[in-house]
């Protein structure tokens, strides 16, 4: 019998169901439907659940699911199975997840948040596969981190272990997750942005006219991707805007090294596109602030499956939810 992984991914713009199968310790992916979001969860589940369906009938009759796992943006409770009304979700508010498809397919079933289930997924098939101990960092919308500590996952008290962009960094600075000067303010897209509107200001109060925004009515057109293509073509505030980037998160890679003592960093995201501009201030910084027997401990990697990462991530949540059956 063909043992399958389901995936189910819940997000702001769009859901997306996958199947996959492990073999040994390497994941395959074979197959996956993806939709916008309905704003009402009822009608997100329920779709889900047919595009689940039709993947699996189009597999061998030999195969079943093993495990069904869920990933989705926090708050939320991983014990309960629900979603607490995630800033990107608005309408989902205590909203049980897991129970629809338990129930549906008859199976294992877990929730795990974004963070959590990309570092499941680098430990089980990626980066940090066969380590005890590896943190993951989201770097991308925002800024999250996901642990994996003496051989298992570590989701905290009340699943906020791992909230890392909440960390204040400086006292001044772009803001990101509620907090003037955080980490995610400094390492995340709409940091980047920010802190590029920023660098912008200064320039333009100084009578400067920078080729990226030469007034303030293009302050608006600085987004993340903006800036990263900027910066590798030398553009000379992109390059300085990365430049804080990097320092800060190298801040916050010192931070964690020192406090958990990692075998290994993977980093998803912005990371893996920008790592050429980003990688040199972030060592550099890391290894100005870190104790170095930690640090002699640790290697700072991009993710394994790149831009992929969210589509194994739901799958890893999906093996281990069939591991702790």
């Amino acid at each position: 019998m063909k043992k399958l992984l389901a995936g189910v991914d819940i997000g702001g713009t769009k859901c997306a169901v996958s199947i996959g199968v492990v073999s040994g310790d390497q994941i395959e992916l074979l197959d996956k439907k993806k939709f916008p979001t309905p704003p009402a969860p009822e009608a997100a589940l329920n779709r889900l659940g047919d595009l689940l369906d039709e993947l699996l009938a189009a597999q061998p009759v030999d195969a079943e699911i093993a495990g069904i796992g869920i990933s989705c943006g926090g708050p939320l409770d991983s014990r309960s199975g629900l979603v607490l009304s995630p800033p990107n979700l608005p309408e989902w508010r205590e909203i049980d997840v897991v129970t629809p498809f338990r129930e549906r397919f008859g199976t294992a079933t877990a929730l795990q948040n974004d963070a959590n289930a990309c570092a499941l997924a680098e430990w089980q098939w990626g980066a940090g596969k066969g380590m005890d101990n590896l943190i993951f960092l989201t770097f991308g919308t925002g800024m999250g981190a996901g642990l994996i500590l003496d051989g298992r996952l570590y989701a905290g008290t009340n699943d906020m272990a791992g909230e890392v962009g909440h960390m204040r960094m400086a006292e001044n600075g772009p803001g990101g997750y509620g907090k003037t000067g955080s980490f995610e303010g400094f390492c995340s897209g709409g940091g980047i942005a920010h802190l590029a509107q920023l660098e912008a200001v200064k320039r333009l109060q100084r009578g400067e006219k920078p080729t990226l925004c030469p007034s303030l009515e293009q302050l608006s057109a600085l987004d993340a991707r903006v800036i990263g293509e900027a910066a590798q073509q030398g553009d000379e505030l992109a390059l300085a805007v990365m430049r804080q980037t990097g320092e800060q998160l190298g801040s916050g890679l010192a931070l964690l090294v020192d406090i958990l003592n990692p075998q290994c960093i993977v980093i998803g995201s912005i990371y893996g596109r920008q790592q050429s501009l980003l990688e040199p201030y972030a060592l550099a910084k890391l290894k100005a602030e870190a104790h170095p027997r930690s640090l002699a401990a640790c290697r700072i990697v991009p993710a394994f499956f790149g831009e992929q990462i969210g589509d194994y991530a739901s799958l890893s949540v999906a093996q281990y939810a069939a591991a702790m059956c």
